[in-house]
């Protein structure tokens, strides 16, 4: 079950940045990242195991890529071979929910917008102003809705923007016939995602080449 949702994540993320589509590789799949001066790409393991992550970390050579995979930072570390280290203060956390539709509204004082392009569909706040004040994008796969980039204003933060972002997005992802939802939370979003009912299915462990 893990290593699906791992598929299905790792797929839609690449939809909803508008890279290539993920490259097989014997340990899982690598993922080119093109907006993030932190890192030039990704490998990324539906299944962690001593052999797959030595694999992967020995075929890199590339300072700035990233491996990530279901499974403990303490675990992963001893695996690593000379020029990596565990990102901790990155480890992510795997988490799904069967979407609903809520029929969410923005709170007093904002406006929404909800648009489609492609497979992929952002909502974005603005404020009494105009300005940006929070949003979010998700892209479709089938019935699955991987959901990425929610984003808050720090002026903007603890208005319930965050949730509404995610149940504007679960109501057109619905809306387009999608019944699950998938994402990699950062352990300052897994505390909101809980509250809207996702479920964390694994430790999501990141390690970074510096060569």
């Amino acid at each position: 079950m893990v290593d699906d949702m791992v598929r299905t994540w790792v797929a839609g993320w690449a939809v909803s940045r508008g890279t290539p589509p993920p490259a097989e590789r014997p340990w899982g799949y690598y993922i080119e990242v093109a907006d993030d001066p932190a890192e030039v790409g990704r490998h990324v393991l539906p299944e962690a195991s001593r052999a797959a992550v030595r694999a992967a970390a020995e075929a890199v050579t590339v300072p700035r890529t990233w491996m990530k995979m279901p499974a403990e930072p303490d675990e992963v570390e001893p695996w690593i071979t000379p020029g990596w280290e565990v990102a901790r203060s990155e480890t992510g956390y795997l988490m799904a929910v069967d979407l609903t539709a809520t029929g969410a509204t923005a709170p007093a004082g904002y406006t929404a917008h909800v648009e489609r392009a492609g497979d992929v569909v952002r909502v974005r706040v603005r404020h009494a102003a105009g300005g940006p004040a929070a949003a979010g994008q998700l892209a479709l796969l089938g019935e699955d809705a991987v959901v990425d980039r929610i984003r808050t204003q720090e002026a903007h933060r603890r208005r319930g923007l965050g949730a509404f972002v995610m149940r504007a997005l679960a109501d057109r992802a619905v809306e387009l016939g999608a019944v699950r939802g998938v994402l990699g939370a950062t352990p300052a979003g897994r505390a909101l995602y809980r509250e809207l009912g996702w479920r964390q299915h694994a430790t999501l462990a990141e390690c970074v080449y510096r060569g």
